[in-house]
């Protein structure tokens, strides 16, 4: 493996993009594409909206819950192993709910097999692309998210038509065997060495945690046994350590509470816009059809967010535009209720889809802004971590609410308000940093600190406490430009 000095930005880079492109559609679009199967699996197994919704609740859950091991394996073993192990488990999960007698037997083989085997591929795959792209990366990464709208608006009318062809079992059994090509996904993940990897994580030869004597022992031992030097117990202490301090860092800390309220809107329209559109009066093609369009529209949304992000005038303001993505969602959850018909869905598929593509194609991208490349894979696994309880409560919550009322306003009520005031928080959370540093700004200029703070702002971030990197990059800068006056 070869050292590279910054990310290609290209070569085998776009392969890499591909193949996170086949991961997203083999995970995130048949994920979506379970609703489809909503009404077929309350029909069959006479229950209510609430048990029901539990199936895609798992599934969603357990993909985001288990997205820092899918890292953890990733990082200390590979990213191809990873992938291809994921790819296995999620197509017997599929296989197994083809016999599925019961919902229990569902929210095992579907929901926990199933989404065990999609969050071994998902997180990894994503932070592949962020270590070969710098400068084209959000055009990169709407490539690559684009394959969770391209697959939903190919495979919803695909599988509502194998649906009426083999039923459900036989669809569940060729889906299945569709997931199986996250194997070959994982092929093409060829891993790369960044100087800022070796910068964060250093060799194990060059670690103060081994002892010297210790070291001695390593190199006499044979090529293979790598295992033994690996899990050396010390190191992974040192090395779990490192992969994840950026846990304590205050904007990390913000976008992690701004990700639950998200996550917790986003995820019951993707289960209750099909039974919604029937419960007004849509045919079963058309509320297919409804999923389409957001599939299509989602990669619009992908692509073109990545590439207008990317642009100069954009690029430092990418975090506004996430958070203004997010508040579009919610506003468009706001409105769903009163959409009673076919021509006015079509328009809040567009909307929706939109923006959803938008801030999807974001998250690893201000997610990179915050933590830095070094440490992207096990930021992702956390980000994606966090979506895990609200996946998980949040369509049983809004089947409840819909079994309880009869209606689904209340549901898609709390879907909206919920991320709106995700974008709000990470609003709040920018204005006061900007306060903040106005105000570090003016004490700067106070005659009876000035000499103390322009003489090092490091010093400043080191005595306090309370200063993050970047503010005190922001006081040495200042002090160079005072001593230069």
């Amino acid at each position: 493996m070869a050292p590279h000095t910054g990310p290609p930005d290209g070569g085998w880079g776009w392969m890499i993009v591909a193949g996170c492109f086949l991961v997203t559609i083999c995970t995130r679009a048949v994920t979506r594409c379970i609703s489809i199967f909503f009404v077929e699996f309350q029909a069959y197994f006479g229950q209510d909206y609430a048990r029901t919704a539990w199936i895609h609740s798992i599934v969603d859950c357990a993909t985001m819950l288990c997205a820092p091991l899918g890292s953890l394996i990733s990082n200390h073993i590979s990213c191809q192993v990873g992938i291809m192990l994921g790819g296995l488990l999620a197509s017997t999960g599929l296989i197994l709910s083809s016999f599925a007698t019961s919902l229990e037997h569902l929210y095992l083989s579907l929901g926990v097999l199933t989404g065990l085997g999609f969050a071994l591929c998902y997180s990894p795959a994503i932070a592949m692309v962020g270590k070969y792209f710098n400068k084209r990366k959000a055009l990169a990464y709407g490539i690559a998210m684009s394959g969770s709208g391209i697959g939903t608006f190919i495979l919803a009318p695909v599988v509502q038509l194998l649906i009426e062809q083999f039923s459900w079992r036989g669809a569940l059994l060729i889906l299945g065997g569709f997931v199986l090509n996250l194997c070959v996904c994982g092929a093409l993940m060829r891993p790369i060495a960044l100087d800022e990897d070796r910068k964060a994580a250093p060799g194990l030869l060059e670690q103060d945690c081994v002892p010297e004597a210790q070291k001695q022992d390593f190199k006499q031992m044979s090529l293979c046994s790598p295992l033994i030097k690996a899990w050396s117990h010390e190191c992974l202490c040192y090395c779990s350590w490192k992969e994840y301090d950026f846990l304590l860092m205050p904007g990390f800390m913000v976008l992690a509470v701004s990700v639950l309220f998200m996550a917790y809107g986003c995820s019951p329209l993707f289960v209750y816009l099909v039974p919604y559109a029937l419960s007004v009066g849509v045919s079963h093609h058309q509320a297919a059809f409804l999923m389409s369009i957001l599939g299509v529209i989602d990669i619009i949304g992908n692509i073109t967010f990545g590439w207008l992000t990317d642009r100069r005038c954009l690029k430092k303001y990418r975090y506004f535009c996430y958070l203004f993505a997010v508040g579009m969602d919610g506003l468009c959850c706001l409105f769903l209720p009163v959409l009673q018909n076919f021509p006015l869905l079509v328009p809040f598929s567009f909307t929706f889809g939109y923006f959803d593509g938008a801030y999807v194609t974001l998250i690893p991208v201000v997610t990179a802004d915050v933590v830095g490349t070094s440490s992207l894979s096990s930021a992702l696994g956390v980000v994606y971590f966090l979506h895990a309880i609200p996946y998980l409560v949040s369509p049983p919550v809004a089947g409840w609410l819909v079994d309880t009322t009869g209606s689904y306003t209340a549901s898609f009520l709390l879907c909206g308000f919920s991320m709106i005031c995700s974008s709000t928080l990470l609003c709040f959370a920018r204005l006061a940093k900007k306060i903040k540093r106005t105000r570090l700004k003016s004490l700067t200029h106070d005659t009876h600190s000035k000499q103390h703070i322009w003489t090092n702002g490091a010093i400043a971030y080191s005595v306090t406490g309370e200063l993050d990197q970047k503010d005190a990059e922001f006081l040495a800068v200042d002090a160079n430009s005072y001593s230069n006056r």
